[in-house]
């Protein structure tokens, strides 16, 4: 650019202004088209977003509604404020329940009979302790680096042992005070004493600490609040836990319980909850629409379109979901509601807008349950009573399709070598039994010591400390206790598949109880076809993979031990599930608005590219018209000279001619 500056020296002409003029000229029609189709890619991504948006918001209401349990929303209520209730929509149902509550539950806390002088240097004897609380069993050990009062509470402490412990100034000495983690009589606590004077039952040193539930005279600590199990009376059947928290006592229900007392559920269904759903569905759908006008409609007023009318993804996603919104549902068809017109659900003709009626829709749905969750929500109608619809996959199409069972679902059971004996002692030399379920709950049982026990006491005292075990329950996993025709005890696994299997993997001198050691035969998966394919099982479930045809990833669950033809199922889905099918399709990672940003991403990227090649280009171009502009100017410049030269040189010779000419 520095020798620019000298153009137009020889000519005064062709200056740099004027190669500026023309670079400008050469570079304008370009830049206004670049410009042009930058503005327009940038507006169309700007449109699709605000397309994006608004699809998107309608999916969430529409995935409430797919669900079924969402259409059957259940309240509860309850009279007395101190026993509370909540529902649980999935599996609860209308009905009114009594409620007696005679017992709170409580936690177990005990305090040191002995009072001592000091919490931090009197001695309170080496050994060990163990606690036993609940199923689980702890030791600890005292010795020159904690014997003390305080010691002894931090070593119960830092041991996680399912027991705090405390140390209290009574003003007259120091106790030591202790409470069960849980409450319920489960959790009382058990402590024996291992003293380094090998005495431990003389109540000096560590034995001074030992206690046995039920032993509180002349124990070591005095119980001052017993352990105690929630006790509560439904419609006079006696329930019993070891929390304040009843939780599914009733399908679907859980009563919180702060006070002895009585109450009255009620539980109803709510169906101004559900109509809130789908209220919430119509004004998203109705905000979309406004979306689709601002952006693809067309103003007769000022005759001026939308950005996206006439746009095919937007004439595509209108044309879909009118098919949806006002067809009748596949499957509903001899139904009492088969569309959403039928549930108060009509279209704006003028404006493409949904109008909602609610006490039609309410007024259907108490009318017509079924048929109005099957509009919404997916469902498969079994012919058997003992098969239920589990889930679809995302390729399953509505239909019928045919069962079929050639093994059912067995449950995991083991059944003892021999017969019970007559009667039965259990004391400390056969009072213990490990069980493991289901290959990952391992479970350890103390019998109740007694004698002249009968087989049906012993499989009530397996069955109440199996149905109580803390770890069994946190597993989810159950076990049933019986007796065969031979009167040999049977344990069986609550799960059923192949995963489901009982095992004894420790047993206290079982001739008695007919127990060694032994693994139970496991269960077995349900096994059949599902519209002629051969299926998959997963306990009770049968159910098929992909590419399997039109019932591809439907799953059932089929009970009973029946097999051959288990009837069929009708799959029908609902508005919801098209809907979320739908705008998934249009807004999810490889859908047709996906598809259309990226493609306008590579036409901004394209337009950048072009405006590099102007750039090289005009750049080119004035480059060469100043190698041009100087090779003229240069050349104008020699002319200039030689026209001045001669000019002088004709000037120089004018004198000499006019001397000649005198």
């Amino acid at each position: 650019m520095a020798g620019i500056s000298s153009l137009g020296i020889g000519s005064g002409v062709l200056t740099s202004d004027l190669v500026d003029q023309l670079v400008a000229a050469e570079r304008k029609p370009a830049d206004i088209r670049l410009t042009q189709k930058t503005e327009r890619a940038e507006a169309m991504l700007s449109a699709y977003g605000r397309l994006r948006s608004a699809i998107t918001e309608l999916r969430l209401p529409m995935r409430q509604l797919s669900a079924a349990d969402n259409l059957k929303v259940f309240s509860a209520s309850s009279s007395n404020e101190n026993i509370g209730v909540s529902v649980d929509s999935a599996t609860a149902s209308r009905g009114t329940y009594s409620l007696d509550v005679t017992s709170l539950a409580a936690a177990q806390a005990l305090a040191s009979r002995d009072v001592f002088v000091d919490r931090d240097t009197a001695p309170v004897g080496e050994g060990s302790l163990t606690f036993s609380v609940g199923d689980k069993t702890t030791t600890i050990t005292i010795d020159s680096s904690n014997n003390s009062l305080q010691g002894l509470a931090n070593a119960i402490n830092d041991s996680d042992a399912g027991v705090s412990a405390g140390v209290i100034d009574t003003g007259s000495g120091f106790q030591l005070v202790l409470s069960a983690d849980e409450t319920g009589t489960a959790n009382a606590v058990s402590i024996t004493a291992n003293d380094s004077d090998n005495n431990n039952e003389d109540g000096a040193g560590l034995s001074r600490f030992a206690f046995n539930a039920g032993m509180n005279t002349g124990a070591g600590f005095e119980e001052t609040i017993a352990a105690s199990d929630a006790v509560m009376k439904i419609n006079g059947i006696e329930v019993i836990r070891a929390t304040n928290n009843f939780e599914n006592v009733i399908d679907g229900l859980s009563f919180d319980i702060k006070e002895v007392g009585t109450s009255s559920v009620k539980v109803t269904q709510d169906f101004a909850a559900v109509a809130d759903r789908v209220q919430g569905f119509v004004d998203k759908y109705n905000a979309l629409q406004s979306t689709i006008s601002g952006l693809a409609g067309y103003n007769a007023e000022t005759e001026v379109a939308g950005l996206l009318n006439g746009d095919g993804t937007v004439r595509a996603l209108q044309s879909q979901m009118r098919q949806i919104l006002t067809g009748v549902i596949p499957g509903l068809e001899n139904a009492s509601v088969r569309s959403l017109a039928d549930v108060g659900i009509s279209t704006d003709p003028k404006t493409g807008a949904l109008e909602f009626d609610r006490e039609e829709f309410e007024a259907q749905l108490k009318s017509n349950p079924d048929d109005v969750t099957a509009l919404f929500a997916e469902q498969g109608r079994t012919t058997d009573a003992q098969v239920e619809f589990v889930r679809s996959g995302s390729d399953t199409q509505p239909g019928k399709y045919d069962i079929n069972v050639t093994q059912a679902a067995t449950r995991g059971e083991l059944v003892g070598g021999s017969a019970v004996a007559g009667t039965v002692t259990i004391d400390a030399s056969n009072d213990e039994l490990s069980l493991e379920i289901n290959g990952a709950t391992t479970i350890n049982l103390q019998l109740t010591q007694g004698s002249n026990l009968s087989a049906q006491d012993l499989v009530a005292d397996i069955q109440a400390q199996l149905d109580s075990n803390a770890a069994l329950r946190a597993s989810g996993d159950s076990v049933q206790v019986g007796l065969d025709s031979n009167n040999r005890l049977t344990f069986t696994s609550g799960k059923y598949g192949s995963e489901s299997s009982v095992s004894i993997t420790s047993v206290e001198d079982g001739a008695q109880l007919g127990l060694a050691v032994a693994e139970g035969v496991a269960g077995q998966d349900v096994a059949g076809t599902i519209n002629g394919r051969v299926a998959k099982g997963d306990g009770q479930v049968l159910y098929l993979g992909s590419d399997a045809g039109p019932a591809s990833g439907l799953q059932v669950r089929v009970l009973g031990d029946q097999v051959g033809a288990r009837g069929s199922i009708n799959f029908v889905q609902g508005v919801g599930k098209s809907m979320v099918d739908l705008v998934n399709g249009f807004v999810g990672a490889d859908g047709k608005l996906e598809s259309r940003t990226a493609s306008l991403n590579r036409e901004l990227e394209n337009i950048q590219e072009s405006q590099i090649k102007l750039e090289e280009r005009i750049e080119a171009y004035r480059n060469r018209l100043v190698k041009q502009f100087t090779a003229a100017d240069s050349l104008i410049a020699q002319l200039n000279s030689t026209r001045d030269y001669v000019s002088q040189q004709l000037a120089a010779l004018a004198p000499q001619n006019n001397r000649n000419s005198n």
